[in-house]
């Protein structure tokens, strides 16, 4: 088999074999297929498209290209979830000790944030004395007692994918569904759950600006898990403005655990319920909405789900008093106010700007290298929708150094709109596939 010939049959618009994709998945890991041939055929598959069930040994091949997670040894359904990501996403941080309060055990492998904020292990590293680093015996054997283990993302596990996308970001091939949707896929399976709820996030702040290719990349991904064998689910979420009300790493930390008290924002907790209700019929718990839902809120009242949380942090090395205090979680000593310019109603938020706004405060990564500050982020009291007077506050802004504040300030209130009319927020949840 020739790596010419795979490129040629996929530039005439061929459908690739099974065995020819895990020929160059194979041999592009090894380090035996060169770059320049690789490229071509990314570029190909971005002009030609791949079938389902290319779509689908794409994904198998680069799951299967390094370490796979053994949960067999975790009694239950395992159910993951996976969001693709936005502004105030600490999804996770109150999701998974609803789900696990209500019998779903949750395995979870995350990894650190790029980009506007940490990742769900950067918050997590929020808790003195926190870890992921544990051993998979740990991680298996937390789960079994807890029902909650989270885990940083191994270096093997899909090493294929790694390394395809760091050549499709340099190539201009990142901008296609089914490249885009096993290169999620590919890792999930990876790390081994029976069941994956996807929160596919579309707007001005998500990957996927519009609603119709979000729910396009959603139908993708779940048609490749089903294919895998996997039980599917995929909530289509709106990032047009951040999620909640905090934006950054402890600061997001707290709203989660608010959340776990029943003090969260009113979007922040709506989705929670609606993936942790996704997530339950999956795990076989029940098989209504109405049932899963009244379980996850009576995992709140009853402060189940905060000791779930409690618990977890402790296993992992965490001082879970932070758990019940949540005040203790540091914020940056410099507080500034932002204050509306006019009278009015918040009509739009450019919600990447915000997240770039925490990125300046120091609050997550320009490189894979660069070290965050967990302490600094912003609060957002005005959101869309919400009538104002000129000189009210907007947002507060947590900052390590003055100097840091004024551009942040600047470039946040170029990111708010203001109209004279009511504006109605968009609707948080836009499908359910």
């Amino acid at each position: 088999m020739r790596m010419y010939d795979i490129i040629m049959k996929k530039r005439n618009g061929g459908e690739l074999t099974e065995e020819e994709i895990r020929f160059f998945i194979e041999g592009y890991t090894k380090g035996e297929i060169p770059d320049y041939q690789v490229s071509s055929l990314m570029m190909a598959i971005f002009f030609q498209k791949m079938t389902d069930k290319e779509t689908l040994y794409l994904t198998m091949a680069m799951a299967e290209s390094g370490d796979k997670l053994d949960l067999s040894a975790i009694k239950g359904i395992k159910v993951d979830k996976h969001s693709t990501g936005g502004v105030g996403d600490k999804t996770s941080l109150a999701l998974t000790p609803m789900v696990c309060a209500c019998g779903v055990p949750v395995a979870k492998m995350s990894g650190r944030g790029l980009g506007h904020t940490g990742g769900t292990i950067d918050k997590l590293e929020s808790f003195p004395g926190f870890s992921t680093g544990i051993s998979n015996e740990t991680f298996i054997k937390n789960v079994n007692n807890i029902g909650i283990a989270i885990m940083g993302q191994t270096a093997d596990l899909a090493p294929a994918d790694k390394k395809l996308y760091a050549l499709r970001d340099v190539t201009a091939t990142v901008d296609n569904m089914s490249l885009i949707a096993s290169s999620i896929m590919s890792k999930k399976i990876a790390a081994g759950a029976d069941a994956i709820v996807l929160d596919v996030k579309t707007g001005s702040g998500a990957f996927m600006k519009t609603e119709e290719d979000s729910f396009a990349l959603a139908k993708e991904m779940v048609t490749i898990g089903r294919n895998a064998g996997r039980k599917m689910s995929a909530v289509i979420s709106d990032m047009d403005q951040p999620l909640g009300r905090a934006v950054g790493n402890a600061i997001e930390v707290r709203e989660a655990i608010y959340t776990l008290m029943g003090k969260g924002p009113e979007d922040f907790t709506e989705l929670v319920y609606t993936l942790g209700t996704q997530m339950l019929i999956l795990g076989g718990i029940t098989s209504s909405e109405i049932e899963a839902r009244n379980m996850l809120e009576k995992s709140v009242k009853s402060g189940k789900a905060l000791d779930k949380l409690a618990a977890f942090v402790e296993a992992q090395g965490g001082d879970k008093s932070y758990v019940y205090e949540p005040e203790k979680l540091t914020l940056a000593p410099i507080v500034k106010i932002i204050e509306a310019p006019r009278d009015g109603f918040i009509s739009h938020i450019d919600c990447d700007e915000i997240g770039i706004c925490s990125l300046m405060l120091g609050g997550g990564r320009e490189t894979k290298e660069s070290d965050i500050d967990l302490t600094v982020g912003l609060y957002l009291d005005k959101k869309v929708g919400d009538e104002v007077k000129a000189g009210e506050t907007l947002a507060r802004v947590y900052a390590s150094s003055e100097e840091k504040t004024g551009p942040v300030i600047e470039r946040f209130l170029k990111a708010y709109h203001f109209s004279d009319e009511k504006v109605s927020a968009n609707k948080l949840i836009r499908g359910i596939i």
